[in-house]
């Protein structure tokens, strides 16, 4: 059975609220680091969708910390190419290195792979911090990237992510931009990155399918002693992320309109008694299935109107939900 709880919905939607004001106060900054034309600086407009850094720059121009803020917030700063450190300056890349959030090592697909000067500067790097993201690129001007990825893996002992991408056309920027997500959530960040950039959709993908999941391993495995799926808290989460990725304002009232139609409107007691006729007794599937599929459901309808301008009620959820449920339930 799945049931809604008003005092787990009335605490669940205060703490989301904090924290996602707490990290829009924030701030993130990007090091980078790599030699001279691996795309870095067109790697950054591709990311966040605007032209933020300038393109074209010619060995030896950068060298010292260029920063380049994004929305107040985001912080990228380009450190001088590997082969421009000197002492005048290095003072000032480690500080950088020390405070960055995340690190993104630029390396050159079409060219010297994890070069001797590249490993040399990746093991002082990591001994200053370990959030380092390998973002190799130019993979549309090279041959056998996962011989590539391979190779900087064996060379880093598999302890740092590997994204192979093309600046240029914009392949995998998405798996970079996922890379970037999972280190900035451990740092209570990533709600402020996503929101910040122009690509919306992916991340949002992200976090329905992970709030699914959660969801159907919670419906699967529900409070000892009791049949109850407390999916409340789930939920009241997962919305309030997306109004705030889409810059949208969802009041308790509305929000609360919402769950209450998911889990205890007609839409998820249909859903129950058709899971129940499909699998007969398996009561802790059962319920696993409905619950992650009323958070799917949930989601992605909300996406949709967000995404397409819809003001969304109970029957608007209802029946936009039920569309994305029918085919991934039944």
């Amino acid at each position: 059975m799945i049931e809604f709880n008003e005092s787990d919905f009335e605490r669940a939607y205060e703490e989301e609220v904090d924290r996602i004001n707490e990290q829009l106060e924030k701030e993130i900054l990007f090091a980078m680091i790599g030699d001279v034309n691996t795309g870095k600086s067109s790697t950054i407009n591709r990311l966040v969708g605007e032209e933020v850094a300038a393109v074209g720059a010619q060995p030896g121009e950068t060298v010292i910390v260029k920063k380049y803020k994004y929305k107040n917030k985001i912080i990228f700063a380009d450190t001088p190419g590997l082969d421009d450190i000197n002492s005048k300056n290095s003072e000032e890349t480690v500080k950088f290195f020390k405070e960055a959030d995340i690190i993104l090592f630029f390396l050159n697909a079409a060219g010297t792979v994890f070069s001797d000067g590249e490993k040399k500067y990746f093991d002082k790097i990591s001994k200053i911090n370990k959030k380092i993201i390998f973002v190799m690129n130019k993979i549309d001007a090279a041959d056998d990237i996962p011989g590539l990825v391979k190779y900087v893996q064996d060379m880093t002992g598999y302890n740092y992510r590997v994204v192979p991408i093309s600046s240029k056309t914009g392949e995998h920027i998405d798996r970079l931009r996922n890379a970037i997500l999972d280190i900035l959530k451990k740092e209570n960040k990533d709600i402020l990155f996503a929101k910040s950039i122009k690509a919306k959709s992916s991340t949002a993908d992200k976090w329905i399918l992970a709030a699914a999941a959660t969801a159907a391993g919670v419906g699967a495995a529900p409070i000892p002693g009791s049949d109850i799926v407390p999916l409340t808290t789930i939920q009241v989460g997962l919305m309030l992320k997306l109004a705030t990725l889409y810059e949208k304002s969802i009041s308790k009232d509305r929000a609360k309109e919402l769950i209450l139609s998911s889990l205890m409107g007609s839409l998820g007691k249909n859903i129950f008694r058709q899971a129940i006729k499909l699998i007969p007794g398996a009561g802790s599937i059962v319920s696993g299935s409905v619950a992650g599929s009323l958070t799917l459901g949930l989601g992605y309808a909300v996406k949709y109107a967000y995404e397409n301008n819809i003001e969304l009620d109970a029957e608007i959820l209802k029946s936009l939900s039920s569309i994305f449920i029918k085919e991934k339930l039944f």
